[in-house]
């Protein structure tokens, strides 16, 4: 079922969506005096596009805010103890959860009441329709148990994506550049505007640099660092006996790092998927951000879509800068993000690619 939610037919309805999400928060982001702490806008961003596009809920923007702010209570708890004591992480994590169903069972309840003005299908009625196919009219508590999944599904992982994204961006200006000729080549960019309806699924995969890009971050800053599996008949590792039954993990990061097709393995270098070296293409299982065998991630189209759709609009229509002196630090748990916050300043940009010049710095602009 939850298949069909990521099929190219639903990515293609989906990209439309995700665009404007992305086009309103880049431009939130330039209209902001401040600089941004990049990580924590891309998680408000990521939950956004979860429940605007994702699942379709009108929500208003102060509930969405409040329901953001509720979530990261209730992620930042996830992994408690599981002790029931007043104050404990285990409670808040609870309670917030409790809060969160509440707040998804209203908003499923008004999308089941209003189906008015729908242009495509999204995730939850994909869910829905394909539970009546298969004989099986979902409970409201499974609809609110497969929604929260979503969501934690597409939020802290593809945060972190954005985020490194962002700033390998800003630490090599020739790859952001390569991007630009990239997408003038192919149409998508004129006069710095992207042209109206080139943005489109098929167009997006012809663009060759960008996936490798793309490939590149994820490689070398994988999310997560591994998963688990069950032993299904044993085997020998290096001499030693791994028996049948037992849960292993495999990592990610460990794999990418000593993997031997990879060369200089702590550079960025997009060049290395090109088509004149491929080093993703010897062997299965050098190369595995979203895991691997019959159980990687389901929805790594969706992710990828969202990381080029978002690297589309920061190469095209965006003009941002580090705000600090230096890069922040890494921590690799419980995903990979900048300890202290990526904190970048965006600029809003008119359509000739000129930077819009926003409050003092407007004043003094008419003043001169």
């Amino acid at each position: 079922v939850f298949s069909k939610i990521f099929s190219h037919e639903a990515l293609e309805s989906y990209l439309p969506k995700i665009q404007l999400v992305i086009k309103d928060t880049l431009r939130a982001w330039s209209s902001n005096p401040e600089p941004i702490n990049v990580y924590h806008e891309a998680q408000k961003l990521t939950f956004r596009m979860a429940i605007r596009v994702l699942l379709g809920f009108r929500i208003p923007d102060e509930e969405l805010n409040r329901l953001f702010e509720v979530y990261q209570q209730f992620v930042e708890n996830v992994f408690s103890l599981p002790v029931d004591l007043p104050f404990s992480g285990y409670r808040r994590g609870i309670r917030a959860r409790e809060t969160l169903q509440k707040g998804l069972e209203k908003a499923i309840q008004e999308k089941l009441q209003n189906t008015q003005g729908k242009d495509y299908a999204d995730a939850l009625d994909i869910l829905i329709e394909s539970g009546k196919e298969h004989g099986k009219e979902l409970t409201m508590q499974e609809l609110k148990d497969g929604t929260l999944e979503l969501i934690f599904a597409a939020y802290a992982t593809t945060a972190s994506a954005s985020t490194s994204l962002i700033m390998q961006l800003l630490k090599h200006p020739r790859v952001l550049e390569k991007l630009r000729e990239e997408l003038r080549s192919k149409g998508i960019l004129h006069n710095g505007c992207i042209c109206e309806g080139s943005l489109r699924l098929d167009n997006i995969s012809s663009l060759h640099y960008l996936d490798c890009v793309i490939k590149e971050v994820l490689r070398l800053f994988t999310p997560i660092s591994g998963g688990y599996r069950t032993v299904l008949q044993t085997f020998e590792l290096d001499g030693f006996q791994i028996p049948k039954g037992w849960s292993v993990m495999y990592s990610i990061r460990d794999t990418h790092d000593t993997a031997p097709v990879f060369k200089d393995v702590d550079i960025f270098d997009p060049d290395r998927f090109g088509q004149g070296r491929s080093e993703d293409k010897d062997g299965r299982f050098h190369y595995l951000p979203f895991g691997g065998g019959v159980r990687t991630c389901l929805g790594k189209h969706l992710a990828k879509l969202f990381l080029k759709a978002l690297a589309i609009e920061l190469a095209s229509t965006s003009r941002f800068e580090l705000a600090t002196r230096t890069f922040p630090k890494i921590t690799l748990v419980p995903v990979v993000h900048p300890v202290d916050g990526l904190k970048v300043k965006f600029f809003g940009l008119d359509s000739n690619q000129n930077e819009i010049l926003t409050g003092t710095d407007a004043m003094l602009g008419a003043t001169v």
